[in-house]
C-alpha cells in the first residue's frame, strides 16, 4: 500500500477529484503514517512547501476513519492574522468530507463564540491567550468543550518556542490533557531550524515523536544588498526598481512601516501597509487588495513573515536587515512560488550597523547555516502566572496539587524551586490558603481582575495603546507617546495615511482624528534586538575576507564595505581586537554578540564609569574585558530593574528568581575570548 492509499477514501477522491491534485508533496506524504499512528510529529519544509496540508489532510484523515466527535482538534497559530487567513483553506478541505471548522480569538464576536458552543466544530483555530480564556471562563463547560479533543497542530512552532509564548503555550498544553483520557496527539509545524529533534522533544516530552522533512537550508536565491543611506532613499529606490510588479517590502519597526509607506505613496505608487497596531478591517483590507493587485507595494512587518498568504509575489525588499537567518528566510520565501520562479531578495540598509547585520546574516545563510529554535531559559513568571491561572480554572486545590500540575507543565524546572515561588505567592497574598487549600488571592484579584483577567492571560509585555478612530472607523493603535508635546496641531502617520488630532479622550483611551494632507509622526515603542554571537561572527569574516559569492553587493555597498572594512579591525578567529577611533578611548571588538558583549561591558563597568556596548565591541580596553564574571554573580536592584519590563510578572517572584532568569536571559557567563 501506498502512503497515499493509506488516507480515508474519501481524502483520496477530493485530492485528486476536488482539488485537482495527481499526488501529495513528499513531505505531506511522509507525514501520513506517523500521523495516523498518533505519533507526536514536527513537520518541516521551507515558506510555501505545504506544512498546512501535511498536518490537515491525514488528521481529517483520521477523524473520519476514528469517527472523531465533537471539537477533536485544535489548530493553534501565533497570530490572529493568519487564523484568519487560514480559515477559507482549511475549511474548504474539512467541507470536502463533512467536517466544519471554526476560529476563535478576540476579535471574533460573542455571538459568533455561542453559536460554535452550540454547534461545535470539528476543527477550532485559536490562540493560547484564547485557550487559556476558555480554560478559566465560569460560561464554558471544559469537560464538556475540551472533553472530545484528540490532537492540536501548533503553525509555526519555532515562533513559539523561540520566546515565552511557547512556555504558555506548552503549560496550557499540558492542562487540557487533564480533561482527556489519553493526551493529545502533538503535531508541529516549522520552518527550517538546526535542531528539529529536540524542538519536537521540547513540544512533546513525552510519547514517540518523528520529525518529518528536511532541515537543510537552501542556498537557492538571488541575494543583493545596497547601502542606500536613508529611508527616503530607500523609497526613491523602491518606486523606480520592478515597477508592474509585486513588491513586498519588510520593515522591522511600525514606524518605519508607516514613514515608508507614506512616502511612496507620495512617488505615486500604489502602496498598502501591514503592521499589528492597525485595526483588523485595516489589515483585511490592505491585505485582500495587495493579493489581487499586479502593479503595487505592501510595507509590512513581521507580521507578514508567518505564512499570510499575499498571492503570488515577484520581489521581496528588506528596509535594513532582520537579526535573525530564520526570519530572513521566511521572508524571502515568499518568492519564488510560481513556476521558473526564484526567491530573491534586496536589502536596502539606511545605517551602517544594519549593513553589518545584513552582512552577517547573508554570510551565514550562504553556509547554510540557520539558528536553532530554543525557548528562553529559566520561564519562573510563567510558572507564577499558570499558577494564578490554575486557581481561577479549578477554584480550589491543594498545594501538592498546584505544584504537582506545574511542575507537569515544566518538568525542566526544579520541583523544590516551585514549592518556593508557590509559598512566595501565598505570602505575597496572589494565592489565598486555607488548611492547605489554595485559591485565588486578594492581590491578584486587585492587580489583575479587571476585564476578565484579561491582563493575566497574554505572557507577553505591551504599553497600553490609544485607539485611533475617524468618525465610525477604527484605523489602528497609538502609542501614547506619540501624542506628548506641546505642538498646537497634532498630526499623526497611521495606515500609511496622515491625521490631525482633534480630540484625545483619555478616559475612554480613544484618539479622535480627521484626514490631514500631510506629514505627521509614527512612533510605537519596542524592546532593543539581541544579536547572537553567529550573526557577528558572520560579520566578522565578510570584514576579514569579503562577501560570499552568493550575495551581490551594489556600487553603494561595495564602497560602504570598504569604509567599514578599514575602520574595523577583523580577522579570522573568535580572539578580541582592540582600535582606538579619532583620538577616543579604546574599543575592544569581539564579535560576540550582545550578551556576551553586556556581560563584559558590566564587568568592566565595576568601580568606575558605565562601559558602552553593542553586539560587536565593548568601548573599554583589552584587558579590562578580558573575562567574564563568575556563573550566577547576582545582580543588584538597579540592574535587575533595568530588565524587569522585558519580563512580565516579576511582582508576582521572589527576587532570587527574578535574578536567576535575567541573568539566564541576558548575561553570558561563558568566556568568549
Amino acid at each position: 500500500m501506498s502512503e497515499f492509499e493509506r488516507l480515508h477514501p474519501s481524502l483520496q477522491y477530493h485530492v485528486v477529484n476536488s482539488l485537482g491534485w495527481s499526488t501529495l508533496r513528499p513531505t505531506q506524504l511522509a507525514a501520513i503514517a506517523p500521523i495516523h499512528a498518533g505519533t507526536h510529529c514536527l513537520l518541516l519544509a521551507p515558506t510555501a512547501g505545504g506544512k498546512t496540508e501535511a498536518a490537515a489532510i491525514p488528521i481529517l484523515s483520521r477523524m473520519l476513519f476514528e469517527a472523531w466527535p465533537g471539537t477533536s482538534v485544535l489548530y493553534i497559530c501565533p497570530i490572529k492574522a493568519l487564523l484568519n487567513n487560514l480559515e477559507h483553506r482549511l475549511s474548504h478541505y474539512a467541507g470536502l468530507v463533512g467536517r466544519h471548522v471554526e476560529v476563535w480569538h478576540g476579535d471574533i464576536s460573542q455571538s459568533r463564540k455561542k453559536r460554535a458552543l452550540r454547534d461545535a466544530p470539528d476543527i477550532l483555530l485559536t490562540t493560547p491567550e484564547s485557550v487559556e480564556a476558555m480554560l478559566i471562563s465560569v460560561r464554558i463547560d471544559r469537560p464538556g468543550w475540551f472533553g472530545n479533543l484528540r490532537a492540536v497542530i501548533v503553525d509555526e512552532l519555532h515562533a513559539f518556542a523561540g520566546d515565552d509564548r511557547g512556555w504558555h503555550l506548552r503549560s496550557v498544553l499540558h492542562r487540557l490533557d487533564r480533561y482527556l483520557e489519553r493526551p493529545l496527539q502533538r503535531i508541529g509545524l516549522s520552518a527550517t531550524v538546526s535542531n528539529p529533534s529536540e524542538l519536537l522533544t521540547w513540544l512533546a516530552p513525552t510519547g514517540s515523536r518523528c520529525v518529518v522533512g528536511n532541515a537543510s537550508v537552501s542556498t537557492d536565491a538571488d541575494v543583493t544588498i545596497d547601502h542606500v543611506g536613508s529611508l527616503e532613499n530607500a523609497a526613491t529606490v523602491i518606486a523606480r526598481l520592478h515597477r508592474g510588479e509585486k513588491r513586498l517590502v519588510f520593515c522591522d519597526s511600525r514606524s518605519s512601516a508607516e514613514q515608508l509607506s507614506s512616502m511612496l505613496r507620495t512617488h505615486a505608487i500604489r502602496t498598502f501597509v501591514s503592521h499589528a497596531s492597525l485595526s483588523l478591517s485595516e489589515r483585511r483590507q490592505a491585505e485582500a487588495a495587495f493579493s489581487e493587485e499586479r502593479d503595487c507595494v505592501i510595507v509590512a512587518t513581521s507580521t507578514l513573515e508567518l505564512g499570510i498568504d499575499v498571492g503570488d509575489l515577484d520581489r521581496v525588499v528588506q528596509i535594513d536587515s532582520p537579526s535573525s537567518v530564520s526570519s530572513f528566510l521566511q521572508r524571502m520565501g515568499r518568492t519564488g512560488r510560481r513556476t521558473g520562479g526564484r526567491r530573491n531578495c534586496l536589502f536596502l540598509t539606511t545605517v551602517d550597523n544594519a549593513f553589518l547585520m545584513a552582512l552577517g546574516v547573508t554570510q551565514k545563510w550562504s553556509e547554510a547555516w540557520v539558528e536553532a529554535a530554543r525557548p528562553p531559559a529559566e520561564p519562573w513568571h510563567i510558572v507564577a502566572q499558570q499558577a494564578l491561572v490554575l486557581s481561577l480554572e479549578r477554584g480550589e486545590l491543594t498545594t501538592k496539587e498546584l505544584v504537582d500540575m506545574l511542575h507537569g507543565g515544566f518538568p525542566e524546572l526544579p520541583i523544590a524551586d516551585i514549592e518556593v515561588l508557590v509559598e512566595h505567592l501565598v505570602g505575597q497574598e496572589f494565592l489565598d490558603r486555607t488548611e492547605g487549600v489554595v485559591r485565588v488571592g486578594p492581590q491578584t484579584e486587585r492587580i489583575y481582575s479587571r476585564g476578565h483577567y484579561r491582563d493575566l492571560l497574554a505572557s507577553f509585555t505591551g504599553s497600553q495603546l490609544l485607539t485611533g478612530r475617524h468618525g465610525a472607523s477604527e484605523i489602528g493603535f497609538i502609542d501614547p507617546t506619540v501624542l506628548t508635546g506641546e505642538e498646537k496641531e497634532r498630526l499623526l502617520l497611521l495606515a500609511g495615511r496622515s491625521w490631525r488630532v482633534t480630540e484625545v479622550d483619555w478616559t475612554k483611551r480613544i484618539v479622535w482624528m480627521e484626514p490631514a494632507t500631510s506629514g505627521g509622526k509614527a512612533r510605537w515603542m519596542g524592546s532593543a534586538r539581541s544579536i547572537e554571537a553567529e550573526i557577528c561572527q558572520g560579520i566578522r569574516t565578510v570584514l576579514a575576507s569579503g562577501v560570499s559569492e552568493t550575495i551581490s553587493l551594489s556600487r553603494r555597498a561595495k564602497a560602504e564595505l570598504e569604509k567599514l572594512s578599514d575602520e574595523i579591525p577583523a580577522s579570522q578567529g573568535t580572539h578580541f581586537l582592540t582600535s582606538r577611533a579619532d583620538g577616543g578611548p579604546l574599543e575592544t571588538w569581539t564579535f560576540a554578540g550582545t550578551k556576551v558583549n553586556r556581560t563584559l561591558a558590566r564587568q568592566a563597568s565595576v568601580g568606575g564609569p558605565r562601559i558602552r556596548f553593542d553586539a560587536l565591541s565593548v568601548q573599554a580596553p583589552l584587558a579590562a574585558v578580558s573575562t567574564l564574571p563568575p556563573d550566577g554573580e547576582a545582580l543588584n536592584a538597579g540592574e535587575l530593574a533595568e530588565f524587569q519590563e522585558a519580563i512580565k510578572f516579576t511582582e508576582c517572584l521572589p527576587s532570587a528568581l527574578v535574578s536567576r532568569a535575567v541573568i539566564a536571559r541576558f548575561f553570558d557567563s561563558g568566556n568568549r575570548k
